[in-house]
């Protein structure tokens, strides 16, 4: 009997593996001329030629490999591979859209400085779907210059001087406050929630503590998906993520239709919806309404977002490295004890005379790279480096790569915040060797923001508590920053 059904099967089993024989074949000639579609230079100077590369799988590219996690701070191991095997500038292929990887701290630098000229703002379709395809991503020239100021007027450092350092103390203050009974805190949601008060506060006038937090929750699931491979049915983070999105936006355009019928609002209750308002009245908006509305979108998520991930990094950084937290203890009880009133509020002079903490900022900045990646559009043909980067291409620049430098950074997988006492911090946020906040006409608006936010909270907490580590506290790259176990603490008031 068993002879029989051997027999029998084998017909079937030679047909599945023909079948699978011509499938593969298949596959494999649609992968060779997918690859090879672009091999040649569009346009190019015959001294030039395209980076090398592959464009992988057809349709998925190389995609499936860029979204697996890196179980480390280290460069993840699809720019590694690509580093060894084809060397710093390179080709790829992310779902269906062909780029030029550049992980050159020249190349990175030339095209922030170019910026207008040879190359402009550019980001994938789907990113452009749940950030809004109507944003300040999306100006140029004056447009973004214009709307960039109007940004400023909350995030700028006057602002920041006069009013919201203020805030930001007060506010770091009531939340460790009400951590302190607590037997565990996830750090990361904790400090997301605390630093969404104080910005949601600014831009729309949202209260915390009479919100139902149903607008926070709906952010929590659009950072999810954010960087989730984007397919976009049920169940998927992706799905959720737009789903947050569309949740968040009918919130904020209903609070939109309800501030323009009331009356005008005067002096400090004055946030950014009502500067939007203002500006949608003109006879000639630079803005439209929809333009407006991914705006504050926008800038709800990236004031908070990334500095909340910052600042996770830095405890479980210190946490791991007794020293350097002895240190920046040390700094700030000192700034505490010049004081005529030790509990007086912090001053500007106090906030700018914090070394230490700044390059505290700086090194967790540099490992934890926050913004994974950087996209532009070439808009001329472009010869670099003996390479071709022909009109219309695009590029996606890795900051971790000029982070994790050996050359650049000695030891760069260690935390090491002593290197910035023999290194000059970037002037204005940004160098060719840090890209922290990117770079160039388009460097993170609110740059001075977070590292305030991060200085400010270190000091209310150095000063008056310390923290048990329960759980958790790795950190992966999943091509963004992630903590996949959370980070959970206990927060003990000082002896």
């Amino acid at each position: 009997m068993a002879g029989e059904v051997v027999t029998m099967a084998w017909p079937v089993l030679l047909a599945t593996a023909m079948a699978v024989l011509a499938a593969w074949s298949l596959i494999r000639l649609v992968s060779l001329k997918w690859n090879s579609s672009s091999q040649q230079p569009r346009k190019a100077d015959e001294s030039c030629r395209l980076p090398p590369g592959s464009r992988g799988l057809p349709l998925l590219g190389e995609s499936l490999e860029f979204f697996t996690s890196t179980p480390s701070l280290e460069l993840p191991a699809f720019f590694k591979r690509r580093l060894d095997r084809y060397g710093p500038v390179f080709r790829t292929n992310m779902v269906g859209q062909d780029l030029i990887v550049s992980l050159d701290r020249e190349l990175n630098n030339f095209v922030f400085q170019q910026e207008e000229r040879l190359f402009q703002i550019w980001y994938p379709d789907s990113f452009m779907r749940i950030i809004g395809a109507d944003s300040i991503i999306t100006t140029l020239g004056s447009p973004h210059k214009y709307i960039r100021n109007l940004v400023l007027r909350i995030f700028g450092p006057e602002n920041l001087r006069q009013t919201m350092l203020r805030e930001v103390q007060r506010t770091a203050q009531a939340s460790l406050l009400s951590w302190i009974d607590r037997p565990s805190i996830e750090f990361k949601e904790a400090i997301s929630s605390m630093i969404f008060s104080v910005t949601a506060k600014k831009l729309i006038s949202y209260d915390s503590v009479t919100s139902d937090g149903n607008m926070w929750k709906q952010y929590d699931a659009f950072i999810r998906g954010l960087l989730a491979f984007p397919l976009c049915i049920p169940g998927t983070a992706f799905y959720k993520c737009m789903q947050g999105r569309k949740i968040v936006m009918k919130m904020l355009k209903e609070l939109l239709d309800k501030r323009k019928k009331a009356t005008g609002r005067q002096g400090s209750n004055i946030d950014f919806i009502d500067v939007m308002i203002e500006e949608l009245k003109e006879e000639k908006p630079t803005i439209s309404e929809k333009a407006a509305l991914n705006l504050i979108f926008l800038l709800l998520f990236a004031s908070f977002e990334t500095t909340a991930s910052a600042i996770t990094a830095v405890l479980t950084l210190l946490t791991d490295n007794p020293e350097a937290l002895q240190e920046l203890t040390e700094e700030h009880e000192n700034i505490q004890k010049r004081r005529g009133d030790p509990n007086s509020e912090i001053t500007w002079e106090e906030y700018k005379s914090m070394k230490f903490t700044s390059h505290v900022i700086h090194e967790a900045l540099r490992l934890a790279n926050i913004a994974p990646m950087v996209f532009r559009k070439a808009t001329e043909d472009v010869h670099i480096k003996g390479f071709s980067i022909p009109k219309g291409s695009k590029l996606m620049i890795c900051p971790s790569s000029v982070h994790l430098n050996p050359v650049v950074y000695k030891d760069p997988n260690i935390f090491n915040p002593w290197r910035w006492k023999d290194t000059a911090e970037p002037a204005g946020g940004a160098s060719k060797d840090f890209m922290a906040f990117g770079g160039g006409l388009r460097l993170c608006v609110g740059a001075d923001f977070a590292k305030l936010q991060m200085a400010i909270f270190l000091h209310c907490l150095v000063t008056k508590y310390r923290w048990k580590a329960i759980k958790g506290g790795t950190m992966v790259l999943a091509p963004g920053l992630r903590f996949p176990e959370g980070f959970h603490i206990q927060l003990l008031p000082k002896a």
